[in-house]
């Protein structure tokens, strides 16, 4: 179950930084190195802080490879077929599998850092699901010239933060397919309604 949750977590991800890459009008190599990036990015920087090396993207290169596939996929379907990016449904579908993204691999970082260090606490499990739900997104923004869209965008970091808190709340109570279940669902809700509703924090304009 924890492997096709990565695996759906990857295209997700995939395609939001293959769609930037697009909308940077990156060549057929820029859009899959960020759709690489952006799918496992986020997991790279938590194996790091947690000192598990080499990081599983190394060692396990179905991911990385499905990140490059999914973005020359998105780049060729775009090519060859129609602007759909410039559509209101594309907009939502790109919100949708970011919303996805973010939820998954934010509780598969708390999962890992449960799983991988013997005293763990709250903070170090919300901490480092946060780092690798929004760290490939950081890395993409920063790679396609952006700034970072959880500084910019509604909600996004914090629904990440109160999903990997609700996820670790439930570890003590519930199994941990539930609780990250929970977790993430809690993640995708709020990131839609932020976006539906346009919740964002207190910004200087």
């Amino acid at each position: 179950m924890l492997f096709v949750l990565e695996l759906i977590g990857t295209v997700a991800f995939a395609f939001s930084g293959a769609t930037v890459g697009i909308q940077k009008k990156m060549d057929v190599f820029g859009v899959a190195i960020l759709a690489m990036t952006t799918a496992v990015g986020g997991g790279i920087i938590r194996d790091i802080i947690l000192n598990i090396t080499p990081p599983v993207a190394f060692r396990e290169p179905v991911f990385a490879l499905l990140g490059i596939a999914v973005g020359i996929i998105v780049f060729f379907y775009e090519k060859s077929h129609f602007r759909v990016r410039k559509r209101p449904t594309y907009e939502i579908l790109l919100r949708t599998m970011d919303a996805v993204g973010l939820g998954l691999f934010t509780v598969i970082g708390v999962q890992t850092a449960y799983t991988n260090v013997t005293e763990t606490n709250v903070y170090l499990a919300v901490f480092v699901g946060v780092v690798t739900g929004v760290g490939g997104g950081v890395l993409r923004d920063v790679m396609a010239g952006n700034m970072p869209y959880i500084f910019t965008k509604h909600f996004y970091a914090c629904a990440s933060l109160i999903g990997a808190l609700v996820c670790s709340l439930c570890w003590s109570f519930f199994s941990p397919i539930i609780s990250m279940l929970v977790g993430a669902m809690t993640i995708i809700v709020l990131r839609n309604m932020a976006a539906h509703y346009r919740w964002s924090l207190p910004k200087i304009e």
